[in-house]
């Protein structure tokens, strides 16, 4: 089935004898068990599985064409799984722009189990320098949040391989409508599925999956039970939901996130922007050959200092001020603010969740806020 296709159908487990057309809401927590004690239905608990969550997990597991998925309650908690699943004194490598929620995970509560190092993953021979004995998993965010850095998921992937490291991709930014990491090498991917895969800014949850049922991947998925960071059959309802838009959605944020960085890019109050989809990425040639399409996501930086990038924010009218992405509307937001004195992000710097408005009106709206610089 075509990519469309799966998003309407893979969702849809419906074993009801009603002959409703879309899955009903099963909220029950405990599941009947037959005269000699098994489980007829194949449900025992709903912090094991749930028939609401073993849809979306299905849904998941073939668009991203892997062989497994779970769902969390939340992003972070679909990566906390990943590093608990790790031997104590494992090595972990990841980008130096990482998602500040991860990385604050690795240094605040991993600093005694695990040891790390956040290093520029583009350039395979830094890369390679820091492989040692110990290393046990490459984390990649690609596109990166915020600077919208591009990974070789494959060229790296290929030297993991050689050493018997695993590598997990945060596909968040992308979605599985724009990219596809596990048929690139990838050995797991990760979601929040609080951004696109929700879509509407109402659903909080998070997502892996496998290229393959392995040792490691049963380990991921009994952290998970035993720890309980599950989703409420209503979220995996509303996420299923969701998902039977996501490629058509996913066509409009890429269309306008192309032109609205195509205008900024134009603009004299603007030092530059970052999106893949412009020829002036540097990574642009693997976005093109990686990627199914650049995405919805920019950032771009102001002429000015921080103080000159809040001045924008304040004077748009149809972009809102707040934290998260991937929702219909579109969202803008002071990143370095959010992630601290220690960021790598620049200060004048601008995240941008373009959404699925008029271009015409998002456009007219940016240009009247940075007309004011």
């Amino acid at each position: 089935m075509k990519i469309e296709t799966i998003a309407v159908h893979a969702g849809n487990m419906n074993n009801d004898s009603s002959g409703a057309v879309v899955q009903p809401l099963v909220t029950s927590t405990t599941f009947k068990r037959a005269e000699d004690g098994g489980y007829a239905s194949g449900y025992i608990y709903s912090r094991s599985s749930n028939p609401n969550r073993t849809a979306l997990e299905n849904v998941l597991t073939k668009l991203e064409g892997g062989a497994d998925a779970t769902a969390f309650s939340s992003g972070n908690a679909a990566g906390m799984a990943v590093f608990q699943s790790l031997k104590p004194g494992s090595h972990v490598i990841a980008p130096d722009d990482m998602y500040h929620g991860l990385r604050n995970q690795l240094r605040n509560l991993f600093a005694d189990i695990l040891t790390f190092d956040f290093i520029d993953v583009n350039d395979l021979a830094i890369l390679d320098d820091y492989i040692n004995p110990h290393t046990a998993l490459i984390w990649l965010e690609t596109p990166s949040n915020p600077l919208l850095k591009v990974t070789d998921i494959k060229n790296v992937a290929d030297i993991a391989k050689k050493r018997k490291i695993k590598v997990v991709v945060d596909n968040t930014f992308a979605t599985p409508i724009c990219q596809q990491p596990l048929s690139l090498g990838a050995d797991l991917v990760m979601h929040s599925t609080t951004k696109y895969l929700g879509g509407h800014s109402d659903v909080m949850g998070g997502a892996l999956i496998c290229k393959e049922k392995d040792e490691w991947w049963q380990k991921i998925r009994q952290v998970q039970e035993y720890g309980g960071a599950i989703p409420s059959p209503h979220d995996c309802y509303m996420l299923v939901r969701s998902i039977k838009t996501l490629p058509y959605r996913m066509r409009g944020h890429v269309s306008n996130a192309l032109l609205l960085a195509q205008y900024l890019e134009a603009q004299p109050q603007v030092e530059r922007v970052l999106y893949p989809g412009l020829y002036s990425h540097p990574q642009y040639d693997i976005a093109k050959h990686q990627m199914l399409s650049f995405g919805g996501m920019l950032s771009f930086c102001v002429k000015g200092d921080a103080d000159d990038a809040k001045k924008v924010i304040n004077a748009l009218k149809l972009f809102t001020q707040a934290t998260s992405l991937g929702g219909v509307e579109s969202l803008i937001e002071h990143r370095y603010s959010v992630e601290g004195p220690d960021s790598k992000t620049p200060k004048n710097l601008l995240r941008v969740s373009v959404g699925l408005e008029n271009i015409e009106d998002l456009i007219e709206d940016i240009s009247l806020a940075i007309n004011t610089l």
